[in-house]
């Protein structure tokens, strides 16, 4: 396969390293980097298949300023729910191009690990079960690829998992045990299934490697950037100097800003969620958080 990889930051050259092993695979991002076949937009542009790694938050800007649509297919790597306006990755991409051209990567995976192939396993969604499985069978042997045809409950999963990681790092970062940190990851799966059932996601997506195994990865482990905003929120420290010493973008923090708004518009009970927002947000002390959710 002819794939072009855009946006080069920890993820996009993690599966530009996947696709390579067994494919033409090309990168470009906004800024050049030292990485070989790193190719300008129009070369990236007209590959057959495109991998978009660009952060939720930029994606609508950047797909109104640079794409040009040349009947490509696109797989979405990035998680999370546009702040400003609600909107899943899959409205926002079904601007620009049809949904059977559309799929979705979720699933446990740790950039740094797949740079290393380390066996890993995603879950490629689509509305097209021809191309998820196309995107499926290029991985490399060392990533098993799973299809689903649930769109909707892929989003909500890879995005909802990160607000839960922040409090993930919170309740470690507070030293409340491995009894709390149980008891807020499978309520957080259970508050995460019903905002996702309430926008028509099957259940059994949360069950799947894109729900439960995601989650369960990113919301107890320092190589996930947010856990680390939990552990910073529970050492007392501002979101400001958290995101600075983050150095790379954290979707779990803008995800919980639209999370509050879409709750609050569709009056949705997602205690976890409200509490990982007033602590961004409104500066709450985690210590109240905890003693609000045992509430």
């Amino acid at each position: 396969m002819k794939i072009a990889i855009i946006g080069a930051g920890k993820w996009g050259q993690a599966l530009y390293h996947a696709y390579s092993q067994n494919n033409d695979v090309v990168i470009h991002s906004r800024s050049t980097k030292e990485i070989e076949n790193f190719v300008s937009l129009d070369e990236a542009l007209g590959r057959e298949y495109l991998v978009m790694a660009i952060p939720a938050q930029f994606v609508r800007r950047w797909m109104e300023e640079h794409f040009e649509d040349r009947g490509q297919n696109i797989l979405v790597a990035a998680k999370g729910i546009e702040t400003s306006t609600g909107s899943f990755l899959n409205e926002i991409y079904g601007d620009f191009i049809a949904a059977e051209r559309l799929a979705f990567i979720s699933g446990p995976s740790f950039a740094a690990e797949v740079q290393q192939s380390l066996p890993t396993a995603l879950m490629i969604s689509s509305s097209n079960q021809v191309l998820a499985q196309t995107y499926a069978d290029a991985l490399p042997s060392f990533i098993k690829g799973y299809v689903s045809n649930d769109v909707v409950g892929a989003e909500v999963s890879g995005a909802y998992k990160n607000v839960i990681a922040i409090a993930g790092g919170v309740c470690d970062g507070l030293g409340l045990g491995n009894n709390a940190r149980a008891a807020l990851i499978s309520r957080g799966l259970v508050e995460m299934t019903r905002f996702g059932e309430a926008f028509g996601a099957k259940t059994e997506t949360f069950l799947s490697l894109g729900g439960a195994g995601d989650l369960f990865l990113t919301a107890s482990s320092t190589l996930s950037r947010n856990y680390r905003v939990g552990l910073g929120l529970a050492e007392g420290k501002n979101m400001e100097e958290i995101l600075e010493s983050l150095g790379e973008v954290a979707e779990g923090v803008p995800t919980a800003k639209a999370l509050h708004k879409i709750a609050t518009d569709k009056n949705l009970y997602l205690p976890i969620a409200e509490e990982v927002y007033e602590m961004i947000e409104e500066g709450k002390d985690p210590l109240k958080s905890v003693q609000d959710l045992l509430g």
